[in-house]
């Protein structure tokens, strides 16, 4: 089984990327957020990235940093078919993953302001921001000591491939499919 990790900032392109590989691929997708939500829902907390920050953080200072991934690698693994694990968001949960075999990182990012005017596209449930919100979660999420907590800027250091989304889809596949000819 091989599986590929997603991570970057926020609304740079990490769902199009797991998209496309589940097309073009077959790649079967677990998601970070899809987890969380989840919870969320069991919980009845609201529906936002702050109730995703918060569980997410919870979950890791309860069951070690890379807790929810390993929960998802488990899951994939069970199917046995090659995998994206979508949105790793701390060292921790890169680490794990890269120390399983057959995993590699891909980061994306992309300008902020296409960004943002990305998020209020997809119109999802945690995207529904002003700008100074979305820099303020994401300025929360990009670095930390705390291994618990995101550290999206060590997870893009990380990364073994970096995408830059600045044009358009067809450019942005044309990278990942640069990346998928050295495997």
């Amino acid at each position: 089984m091989v599986c590929i990790g997603i991570t970057g900032t926020l609304g740079a392109g990490k769902g199009t990327v797991v998209e496309y590989l589940e097309r073009s691929r077959g790649l079967k997708h677990f998601s970070v957020r899809g987890f969380l939500l989840e919870l969320i829902r069991l919980e009845g907390m609201p529906e936002n990235r702050d109730s995703m920050f918060l569980l997410g953080n919870r979950l890791r200072k309860s069951y070690g940093p890379s807790y929810i991934v390993d929960s998802l690698y488990k899951q994939a693994s069970s199917t046995g078919e090659n995998c994206i694990i979508e949105s790793i968001r701390t060292p921790g949960e890169a680490a794990s993953l890269k120390s399983k075999g057959n995993f590699f990182l891909l980061a994306v990012d992309a300008d902020p302001k296409l960004r943002y005017e990305r998020i209020l596209e997809r119109k999802s449930e945690t995207d529904t921001v002003s700008f100074a919100t979305f820099t303020e979660n994401e300025q929360r999420e990009m670095t930390s000591a705390d291994p618990d907590k995101q550290n999206i800027r060590e997870c893009i250091r990380m990364a073994d491939f970096l995408l830059t989304n600045n044009g358009s889809r067809e450019q942005l596949y044309r990278q990942v499919e640069d990346i998928l000819k050295n495997f």
